[in-house]
């Protein structure tokens, strides 16, 4: 099959290479390239040789810090290989190319056993419905007891998890258990391994269970649709072996994927959504190369030369160069003017992408992660199902180094968060910092490094101030005269203020109750105007006032000497004369919290929580000996909970933030913040 011919969708395989740092996903990656004879030699990791690895960053740091897509064939298939990162800081590349791929491989390293990444990549492509497959990589590893690995998977993630394959000839070969129906191997006897894969597979299918319970086998080739069918429905996990180091069972894997795993249209489709909110209705994409399109972008990558190219995987019909497309339910089309398959860093130009196909179109401003893409002008909102990605709880407040480029600075964060579904740059009024959010300090670490080789711009860094605001406990008022003389025309404006606490989290509100015209109509917006200046600057230690209601009800003027200015003046100091009378307080955010880490960690999670002014509102725990432990805290005490839960957990554990509310802040912390307030202000 050559690059100028579209391959049919029965001859497409698309899987991912999930799993931890260090299980060997980059190494394998090479090694099927080689030995499917897409590449003439195996590039390395510690060379920065490798195809999947091209980035400056990822061969200086020798890990993988985005996704790749690459392309194989073999065996009369199309063989999209995607190769994720396996750092938890980087999850979000390797969750956004489950939505490309019908098969989940799963690479567990021999000699480090089943780590969280392994689990957790389970647990999402179970989720998302995907066929799951099990590498174990690394089969020549000295120490490592295969046996009994393969006795923790099945203890870990089910009986369905069964082997392909087994080693043998001590880890230097693989023996097939599928179409093989007899021999031994360093495992024992074939015939074992082979029943129990017949027997999984038939369950499916009650014709099939009937056969075998009569005729006592079935040749594998006939299990070809029950197969697939237990691959859809989870009932069927396989497990191969291989080491991608030595080559053994690399050929075999190959043979797996062309022979055994689902094509496009046997796989189970995504959901797409068309409409908003509770109205939208499911759209099922058909694998019809004739239909309209259907096809969504599951990685932006933004190349200095290039511009920007959107990794797309069609779901349905043909996109050729001159296709015009529609993103989501936007009502201007773009024209495909490049259409690429990719292999690392490298593009092809190919003249059409059909049904289950991955390809790359470049040069579309429009386009954006998870952007849907289709050719009806009439479809309302193509959607869909969001992904469950982990919020970015881990900030760092950034600033350019050279006075104005604060533009420059937001156009390259914008490029950046465009490739990162898992970054996030805001701007935070209340302490007038750029915060950018990542998955830990890793990920910051690398955008900060991105920062000054890609885009040879420097920043200066701190950590994210709190967020504190600041609100009263009860009734008060205050007047303020403004007056000032000077030689000529003068200022005066004297305003009459009741302050009231609201509800927490109801705002501000600003009344108007003056009678008798003491203050002119025309300075009633400057008085406000004043209240507000207060209401941001904050009163005791500078944070913005909120849940507060002014109610201006007199106060005075001057015929000839009142002016904007003030009353400006008066309503501002009359509002923070009043506040300081009415029991002001310091208000603090909370944040929910949900850790999840291994539940031998429970004790020493929860007696932390605990010990930083948080409350554990429950616990919950799975069969894979995972916690989740939910509850809040102050947001104060959470500035380094990373690497206090790294602590705790061995680099095991994980967390998410959310706001849930504010709170008044203990009266000790209240006295230092206003304290530091006032030498400020000295």
């Amino acid at each position: 099959m050559t690059p100028s011919a579209a391959p049919s969708i029965e001859s497409i395989r698309n899987l991912c290479l999930l799993g931890p740092t260090a299980a060997g996903k980059t190494t394998l990656a090479e090694a099927l390239l080689l030995h499917a004879g897409a590449i003439k030699v195996a590039g390395s990791v510690e060379r920065g040789t490798t195809v999947s690895d091209h980035d400056p960053l990822e061969i200086k740091t020798q890990h993988s810090l985005q996704s790749s897509v690459m392309h194989a064939e073999h065996g009369g298939c199309s063989i999209h290989l995607i190769d994720t990162p396996g750092l938890p800081d980087f999850i979000g590349q390797s969750l956004a190319a489950l939505e490309a791929v019908e098969t989940a491989a799963i690479v567990i390293s021999a000699a480090a056993g089943i780590e969280p990444m392994a689990r957790r990549m389970m647990e999402y492509a179970a989720e998302r419905q995907l066929n799951r497959l099990i590498i174990v990589n690394k089969i020549d590893a000295e120490g490592a007891d295969l046996p009994a690995l393969l006795a923790d998977i099945q203890a870990t993630f089910g009986k369905e998890c069964l082997p392909l394959n087994l080693p043998d000839a001590g880890a230097t070969q693989v023996v097939d258990c599928f179409y093989q129906r007899t021999g031994h191997c360093d495992f024992g006897a074939v015939q074992d391994a082979h029943r129990a894969l017949v027997e999984q597979v038939v369950e499916v299918d009650a014709g099939f269970v009937e056969r075998y319970l009569n005729d006592g086998d079935i040749a594998p080739g006939e299990l070809h649709a029950p197969l697939e069918q237990a691959l859809r429905e989870g009932h069927l996990v396989p497990v191969c072996f291989v080491s991608a180091r030595t080559g053994a069972g690399v050929a075999e894997l190959l043979d797996v994927i062309a022979r055994l795993l689902p094509n496009p249209a046997e796989g189970n489709p995504p959901d797409f959504l068309n409409g908003e909110g509770g109205a939208a209705q499911p759209l099922h994409a058909r694998p019809d190369a004739a239909a309209h399109v259907l096809a969504h972008v599951f990685k932006v990558s933004i190349d200095p030369y290039v511009g920007k190219l959107g990794f797309v995987r069609v779901h349905q019909g043909t996109i050729t160069p001159g296709t015009q497309l529609y993103v989501g339910d936007g009502r201007k089309p773009f024209k495909v003017a490049h259409l690429y398959r990719q292999q690392g860093k490298n593009h092809v130009e190919v003249p059409s992408a059909g049904p289950g196909d991955i390809c790359v179109i470049g040069k579309v401003d429009e386009l954006h992660f998870d952007a849907v893409l289709h050719d009806a002008a009439e479809d309302d909102h193509i959607h869909l199902k969001p992904l469950p990605f982990p919020m970015p709880v881990h900030g760092i407040a950034i600033a350019p180094k050279r006075r104005g480029d604060e533009q420059r600075m937001w156009d390259i964060m914008n490029k950046l968060v465009a490739e990162d579904p898992c970054l996030v740059i805001e701007h935070v009024p209340a302490t007038n910092q750029t915060i950018a959010r990542g998955l830990g300090e890793l990920h910051l670490r690398v955008l900060l490094e991105r920062l000054r080789e890609v885009y040879k711009f420097e920043v200066d860094t701190q950590a994210p101030r709190i967020a504190y605001r600041e609100t009263v406990t009860r009734n008060a008022a205050a007047q303020y005269r403004h007056k000032k003389q000077s030689g000529g025309s003068g200022q005066f404006g004297e305003v009459h203020l009741r302050i009231e606490p609201l509800a927490r989290g109801a705002g501000f509100e600003f009344v108007d109750q003056v009678k008798g015209g003491t203050i002119p109509g025309q300075f009633m917006p400057a008085v406000e105007k004043g209240v507000r200046e207060a209401l941001t600057e904050g009163v005791i230690a500078g944070y913005p006032v909120q849940d507060v209601r002014v109610i201006v009800y007199d106060g005075k003027h001057h015929a000839v000497d009142s002016k904007e200015v003030a009353f400006v003046t008066a309503g501002k100091r009359a509002f923070q004369a009043a506040i300081r009378e009415a029991g002001p307080v310091v208000l603090e955010p909370i944040a929910r919290i949900q850790v999840t880490a291994p539940e031998s960690a429970t004790g020493a999670i929860t007696g932390d929580l605990a010990a930083r002014r948080g409350v554990v509102s429950g616990t919950d725990s799975d069969r894979l000996g995972q916690l989740t432990v939910n509850g809040e805290a102050p947001m104060a005490e959470l500035t380094d909970y990373q690497s206090r839960l790294n602590a705790m957990t061995a680099g095991q554990g994980t967390y998410a933030l959310a706001l849930s509310h504010y709170e008044a802040v203990p009266p000790t912390v209240q006295q230092q913040l206003v304290g530091q307030h006032k030498v400020q202000d000295e």
